[in-house]
């Protein structure tokens, strides 16, 4: 089975095809701020955080399926398919409204995972942990992937802020916050008491923060500081400005 467990569905096939579709447009136009670039970025950035999305969630349902967890196979969560997902409107809209509005990648819903059958708390902890862990890989292989090919300047904007969003979410996703996946990767190892009170938070937590990252000067600042600085670490340059610019045009 576990051969060929992963099948991608005809609408992940389409947000990767999206996304390159941005990446044509953004390099064939690449003058900073024009219609075609503006619109190629959009297409890039929104498509890639789609795909992305949808890598978190695998990432999570794979890692349990691999830790016992057999019944997100047969729930759907292996095909890449967003619309297998516990909420399709939490766990794919709203997160790309937040980015679209915001710039913050505010992650959204999960698949719903069978605890009770993973093999050991350290199993349960790297299911939490295999969701940021796809951003961080993903941005990496962007980074990559831009030094070795040299893209055109507005291309190169935009995928650099593309790889920077993916830092961003890893960055956010691994906060002890109810809701994130730092705090899942703490849960197996806190008393009963304090995972009921994360259970009670968790579904108004993730917006709290939001809404601090947003409404308090300063706060998302220090997420992108944090966030630049690994980014930095694994050899990002700073395009990401350009590219920011361009998909936040109207400020």
């Amino acid at each position: 089975m576990q051969r060929s467990v992963v099948r991608p569905s005809p609408i992940f096939l389409g947000l990767i095809a999206l996304t390159v579709a941005g990446g044509v447009l953004t390099g064939l136009d690449n003058e900073y701020q024009s219609a075609g670039t503006i619109a190629g970025t959009w297409l890039l950035v929104i498509g890639g955080w789609a795909v992305s999305l949808c890598l978190h969630e695998f990432g999570h349902a794979f890692t349990a399926f691999r830790g016992g967890d057999r019944e997100v196979y047969f729930k759907g969560y292996l095909t890449l398919d967003p619309r297998k997902y516990t909420d399709p409107v939490l766990s794919l809209f709203l997160p790309l409204l937040l980015l679209a509005a915001g710039g913050i990648p505010l992650p959204g819903g999960a698949v719903w995972i069978n605890h009770y059958s993973l093999r050991s708390k350290g199993v349960e902890s790297a299911v939490s942990l295999a969701g940021p862990a796809a951003n961080l890989g993903l941005g990496i292989l962007i980074t990559i992937a831009m030094a070795l090919t040299n893209p055109a300047p507005m291309l190169a904007a935009a995928l650099s802020y593309l790889a920077l969003v993916q830092i961003l979410a890893f960055v956010l996703n691994m906060l002890p916050i109810p809701g994130l996946d730092g705090w899942g990767a703490l849960e197996p190892y806190l008393s009963h008491r304090a995972r009921e009170l994360g259970a009670k938070a968790r579904p108004w937590a993730p917006l709290v923060l939001f809404a601090v990252l947003i409404g308090i000067p300063g706060a998302s600042g220090v997420l992108f500081d944090v966030a630049g600085w690994v980014f930095e670490g694994i050899g990002g340059e700073p395009w990401w400005i350009v590219g920011y610019s361009n998909f936040m045009f109207w400020r």
